[in-house]
């Protein structure tokens, strides 16, 4: 006479342990590579939005001839209607045929002072972009401590 035992559908205590490790493993390489993207898409975000004003700046200058936006209006400037000296309209007229160049100034996606959209020629907390009129540089109002994943300031963008 032969004693078999017959197995139950369940899983055996070991089986569900290897799956468990198995599982660990797995969130162990991944979670890390997920939370570095979402500091990857802030980067991509501060160069992509950097290009689009710096693209905004040179049509603009492209089409005025020798000058640069201002500091104290650019915003305007970029968004809106201009004439040959610059000076800005909400709608295209005979003279104000230039522009816009831009729909909306991005916001800031990285740093202490992300979000802010504001474009002044001095830091201020609620400025996004520092701008110099002289050569038409628009940078990330950033500190120096404020940097990407390899360690380059957001500010030298």
């Amino acid at each position: 006479m032969t004693c078999r035992t017959t197995r139950s559908g369940g899983f055996s205590l070991l089986e569900l342990v290897i799956v468990v490790v198995l599982m660990g493993v797995i969130a162990a390489i991944a979670i890390p590579r997920i939370s570095r993207g979402t500091s990857g898409a802030a980067d991509a975000a501060l160069s992509a939005n950097l290009s689009v004003l710096r693209n905004a700046i040179n049509l603009y200058e492209g089409e005025h001839p020798g000058l640069h936006p201002t500091a104290a209006d650019i915003a305007n400037q970029l968004t809106k209607y201009t004439d040959i000296s610059g000076d800005v309209s909400d709608t295209k007229t005979s003279t104000h045929i230039y522009g816009p160049y831009i729909r909306k100034i991005p916001p800031l996606p990285v740093g202490s002072r992300k979000g802010n959209t504001a474009i002044a020629a001095n830091s201020g907390n609620s400025v996004g972009w520092k701008y110099t009129s002289a050569t038409g540089d628009i940078r990330a109002n950033t500190t120096a401590s404020e940097k990407d994943s390899e360690d380059v300031p957001y500010g030298d963008y």
